[in-house]
């Protein structure tokens, strides 16, 4: 079952009268499986940004696109010497070098601090492999199992300095077998994410998101 959280109008036009061209980064960090679900949505992504080497960069450079590595490890690593901060700043400073007006995360594993949401404020884009405010933070899969769920889904939301609290967009239900692993359920439950995410996005997009605009 699909959920709605909002609801989109149809086509906002420009003063101008004609439609606005909605750019979209793409931030991401392993394999890039969303990042090709985008893709084959014709969705008009300008610059895919990884803070890792990754085989995202690589599907960003097969498919001709602009691509930026901001690696954590110039930023101090995975540790406590980790300038968060900082590499949200160096994060935004690439953004805004390709006019990005909305931001898709795609499986990015860094979280964001203020200065992100307050250059993009309500125009970062993320999914949780859960149906929130069920199960948040990392491990979505593994607590919907240990609490013995009998449903759980995907999640499109907007992204806020508290992690996986933003506005819902959209959700949809994916169902726990009693033989499920967190390997097979968290299968199944890329498989709606890779079609739902890319939906919402375009909803979005007819929604005329443009520079200022405010998704919530």
């Amino acid at each position: 079952m699909v959920r709605e959280s909002r609801s989109f109008t149809a086509g906002r036009m420009s003063s101008a009268g004609s439609v606005t061209l909605v750019r979209l980064g793409v931030l991401v960090s392993g394999t890039g499986t969303i990042l090709e679900a985008l893709l084959a949505e014709a969705l008009p992504v300008v610059v895919v940004l990884s803070d890792r080497p990754c085989g995202g960069l690589q599907i960003a450079a097969d498919a001709g696109l602009a691509s930026e590595l901001v690696d954590r490890q110039s930023f101090g690593g995975y540790g406590e010497t980790f300038a968060r901060d900082e590499f949200t700043g160096a994060v935004v400073e690439a953004l805004k070098r390709y006019d990005v007006d909305l931001v898709v995360m795609a499986g990015f594993g860094t979280v964001l601090t203020q200065p992100a949401h307050d250059a993009y404020e309500g125009r970062i884009l993320n999914t949780h492999p859960a149906l929130l405010p069920a199960f948040p933070g990392w491990h979505a899969v593994e607590d919907a199992l240990a609490a013995g769920a009998t449903v759980t889904g995907c999640t499109v939301h907007l992204a806020t300095v508290d992690m996986d609290a933003g506005p819902i967009l959209a959700q949809e239900e994916v169902a726990v077998r009693s033989d499920d692993t967190a390997a097979t359920l968290h299968e199944r439950i890329k498989e709606v994410e890779r079609r739902l995410y890319p939906a919402t996005i375009r909803k979005v997009i007819a929604a005329g998101v443009g520079p200022g605009e405010d998704l919530r």
